[in-house]
C-alpha cells in the first residue's frame, strides 16, 4: 500500500476514536480535514504515475503518399497515409517506416502481376483541441479491371507497432508481410489513449473477399485494442517462440464522443482465471509473423504463459476498426485514436 494512503488511514482512525467528543464546530473542521487529506492522497497518486508517450503516438505527424494506380484498373491517383515525420512522397516507391516511427498501418500498396493498387483505410483526421488523430474505418474497397470486372473486398482500418513490407504481391502475402511488434523490455502498468467510436451496431458482420459471394458472419462487429507483451526466443534455425508476459484487450461496440485519457490496466502472467479473460481475444496465439535475425518472416508461436514478474522482449499493440479476421467486419465501423502512451 502507498505510504500516503497508510498515513491517511492512520489519521482517520485517530480522528474517529474521538468523534464522540466533537461538537458541531469541531465536526465541520473534521469533515474539512478529511476532504483536504483526500485531495492530497489523490494528488500524491497522480504524481507517483509516470506517463511515457509512444513515439509519434500524438498522431500529429504524417507521411503523405501520392500513388498512381495502374491504367488497367482506372489509373487513379490515390493519397494514402503513414504515421511518421511530416513529409510527402510523390511516387510508387515501396514504403519503409521513416524517422524512427514504430507504427505500421493497413494502408498499403500492392503490385500483383505488375498491376499497382492501393488500400486506404487509415486517415489523418482532426481531434478538436488536440491537433490531428488517426481515423480507422471499415469499408468496401472496389476495383474495376478494364471497366468490366468489378471486385469488392472488405477492408478494416488498423494501426499497430511494427511495419509492413511493400509491395504486397498476392492475397496470401498480407499476413506474412507484417512484422508484428517492436523490441521492448519495460513493464508498464497500463495503456492510455484518447478515442472516439462510430459503430452501426448491426447484429451481424459480412465477409467479402473479392473472389466469392458476400456472406454474413454471426455476431456484432466492434472496434478493438490489443496489447501483448512477449518474451521471444529464436532458435538456430530462425524459428521464433514466445511466452506471454502481459495482456490487454478492449472492445468497443457502441458509438461514443471523444473520451480523453482512457486508461486500461495490463494483466501480467497467466490470466486464464481472471474474470475478464476471453480465450478468443486474449488466449495464446500462433498467427502473427515477425522477421527473425536472418530477415526472414516467420510465425511467432506462443508456447505458454510467463511468470507474472517476467521482463518482456517485445511489445505488440494494435488498434483496429473491426474484428474477426481478414475480409470480415461491418462497413462504417470507425475508430479514432490519439495520444497513445504507457503508464508506469
Amino acid at each position: 500500500m502507498p505510504i500516503a494512503k497508510m498515513r491517511f488511514i492512520n489519521i482517520i482512525v485517530a480522528l474517529q476514536q474521538n468523534l464522540n467528543t466533537l461538537n458541531d464546530m469541531d465536526m465541520k473542521i473534521f469533515r474539512t480535514t478529511v476532504c483536504c487529506i483526500l485531495l492530497l492522497v489523490a494528488a500524491s497518486d497522480a504524481f507517483s504515475q509516470r506517463v511515457e508517450p509512444i513515439a509519434y503516438g500524438n498522431m500529429n505527424s504524417w507521411v503523405v503518399r501520392n500513388i498512381k494506380e495502374s491504367a488497367i484498373i482506372g489509373g487513379k491517383k490515390k493519397t494514402i497515409y503513414a504515421i511518421g515525420p511530416n513529409t510527402t512522397i510523390n511516387s510508387n516507391t515501396p514504403y519503409k517506416n521513416m524517422g524512427g516511427s514504430p507504427w505500421g498501418t493497413s494502408n498499403v500498396m500492392a503490385k500483383v502481376m505488375g498491376i499497382v493498387k492501393t488500400n486506404n483505410s487509415v486517415f489523418r483526421d482532426i481531434h478538436p483541441g488536440h491537433g490531428h488523430c488517426a481515423k480507422m474505418t471499415t469499408h468496401i474497397e472496389t476495383c474495376k479491371a478494364l471497366g468490366i470486372i468489378n471486385i469488392k473486398v472488405l477492408a478494416a482500418g488498423s494501426i499497430y507497432l511494427g511495419d509492413m513490407k511493400e509491395p504486397i504481391t498476392g492475397t496470401k502475402d498480407g499476413p506474412k508481410n507484417v512484422n508484428w511488434g517492436i523490441r521492448f523490455n519495460k513493464r508498464p502498468k497500463a495503456l492510455r489513449y484518447d478515442y472516439k467510436i462510430a459503430a452501426p451496431g448491426t447484429k451481424y458482420r459480412i465477409k467479402e473477399t473479392g473472389f466469392s459471394s458476400k456472406t454474413t458472419v454471426p455476431g456484432q462487429d466492434y472496434c478493438i485494442t490489443v496489447l501483448y507483451l512477449q518474451k521471444r526466443t529464436e532458435d538456430k534455425k530462425g524459428n521464433i517462440t514466445a511466452k506471454r508476459v502481459g495482456t490487454l484487450v478492449v472492445k468497443y461496440g457502441k458509438s461514443t464522443n471523444w473520451v480523453n485519457g482512457a486508461t486500461y490496466e495490463i494483466l501480467y502472467g497467466d490470466i486464464r482465471k481472471n474474470p475478464h479473460y476471453n480465450a478468443a481475444t486474449m488466449g495464446l496465439r500462433s498467427c502473427d509473423y515477425a522477421r527473425n535475425s536472418k530477415g526472414k518472416s516467420v510465425p511467432v508461436r506462443e508456447t505458454g504463459w510467463a511468470d507474472a514478474d517476467e521482463t518482456p522482449t517485445h511489445l505488440i499493440l494494435q488498434f483496429s476498426s473491426s474484428h474477426g479476421g481478414a475480409y470480415i467486419g461491418t462497413p462504417g465501423n470507425t475508430f479514432w485514436v490519439d495520444n497513445v502512451a504507457l503508464v508506469y
